[in-house]
């Protein structure tokens, strides 16, 4: 846990003299400048336990720890024509130990796989036209670890309307991957290096916001992913009814649609109910409804709470069978639990502090956020998280 305070204010302290010094900008003066519009801090501490690791073919520990740090920088300039140019910068590096990875090698707590750094950042690009209320945006995306490389790419389209109350987005993203192939150590080849494969997804989104009126916003979104390549986990094992060890096999392709609907509804000045619900259903047979409710309210003019809860229900792929199930008949196999029949519950608490002077003292950092959130589900496993977010503005 000590890490995540240091690692927060240690870049606190970065842009402590930058922030003392930037001067308040005039509402009607738009620079043509390059300037600071916002920074966010977030650093998040995760903790899982289970018994049903697919690492150990759906038995054994699912212990896991996650420390994640993040920074993201939001600049602005206006160009000579009134064009709004954003530029957002983000930068995130995570630690993980995790049991059941370690239990790649079936030794705990010796192999090189027990623990792991990734480290991920992105950078957006935003063009937007005021004057129409159109915006186009691109982006690019990488994130590492010691079995995994992934880059991704991202262009966008807005459209409000003209009475500025409603919006259409479009947005097309790609993310192209390579996965080292860290076999199970009972199925490896001696002497043998680690193969490759490649996984690449194709995702489209198409959503549109509505203000309803003073009280009532809205938002409908619709995705269609595309998933091919190397779909499985090398190091995922599922045994057969037979006690013979085998590597994980799925599909090599994927077609997921979620749609959702998101909904803003403001009771009175000191309370806001934000509504969301989702169906999401894929090519494996895998169904789910994800409902979530979260109540920000004002207590006074510099702190708020935001309890939330979170139901999901899934119906689990056709594929997955538990321990000691799938038979030789079995055309694909996993037992990862995570592609399992259950239901699950995410609750918990966000604490919201804008004090007058800005946090610790400094005028421009006018916000800290605490959220802490506990999760359930029917197989048994449980989590943990708590996060801070510190931010400039």
């Amino acid at each position: 846990m000590k890490r995540i305070f240091i690692t927060g204010f240690t870049l606190l302290a970065l842009f402590q003299s930058r922030a003392q010094n930037v001067p308040n900008d005039s509402t009607s003066y738009k620079s043509k400048k390059i300037k600071l519009e916002e920074i966010n801090l977030v650093s998040s501490y995760y903790k899982q336990s289970g018994e049903n690791s697919a690492v150990t073919g759906g038995i054994g520990s699912q212990r896991l720890t996650d420390i994640a740090n993040t920074i993201d920088v939001k600049l602005v300039k206006y160009g000579e024509t009134g064009i709004k140019h954003t530029f957002d910068i983000e930068a995130g590096i995570d630690h993980y130990t995790s049991a059941s990875s370690d239990m790649i090698d079936l030794s705990a707590n010796s192999s090189a796989s027990s623990a792991d750094n990734r480290f991920y950042p992105s950078i957006t690009y935003l063009r937007e036209n005021e004057a129409t209320g159109s915006t186009i945006g691109i982006g690019v995306s990488s994130s590492t670890e010691f079995d995994y490389q992934s880059f991704g790419g991202n262009i966008s389209l807005s459209q409000k309307t003209k009475d500025r109350n409603g919006e259409f987005t479009a947005k097309f993203q790609t993310f192209i991957d390579q996965l080292k192939l860290i076999e199970p150590i009972e199925l490896r080849t001696a002497g043998e290096g680690y193969g490759s494969a490649n996984r690449n997804t194709f995702a489209g989104t198409l959503s549109y916001s509505q203000i309803i009126n003073q009280k009532l916003q809205i938002m409908i979104v619709g995705d269609v992913i595309s998933q091919s390549g190397y779909l499985s986990l090398p190091f995922h094992r599922v045994y057969f009814n037979d006690n013979l060890v085998h590597q994980e096999k799925m599909p090599d392709n994927r077609l997921k649609i979620p749609l959702g609907i998101r909904a803003s509804y403001f009771l009175g000045d000191n309370v806001i109910i934000r509504a969301y619900y989702r169906y999401y259903g894929d090519n494996w047979n895998l169904k789910a409804h994800t409902a979530d409710l979260e109540i920000p309210v004002k207590l006074t003019q510099t702190f708020s709470l935001s309890p939330f809860y979170r139901y999901y229900s899934q119906t689990g792929t056709k594929y997955f069978k538990p321990y000691g199930q799938h038979t030789a008949a079995d055309e694909y196999y996993t037992s990862n639990y995570d592609l399992s029949k259950f239901d699950s519950s995410f609750f918990g608490m966000g604490m919201k502090f804008t004090p007058l002077n800005g946090v610790f003292g400094l005028k421009h950092w006018n916000t800290l956020e605490i959220r802490y959130g506990h999760y359930t589900r029917t197989n048994n496993m449980t989590s943990d998280i708590i996060s801070i977010n510190i931010k400039y503005k």
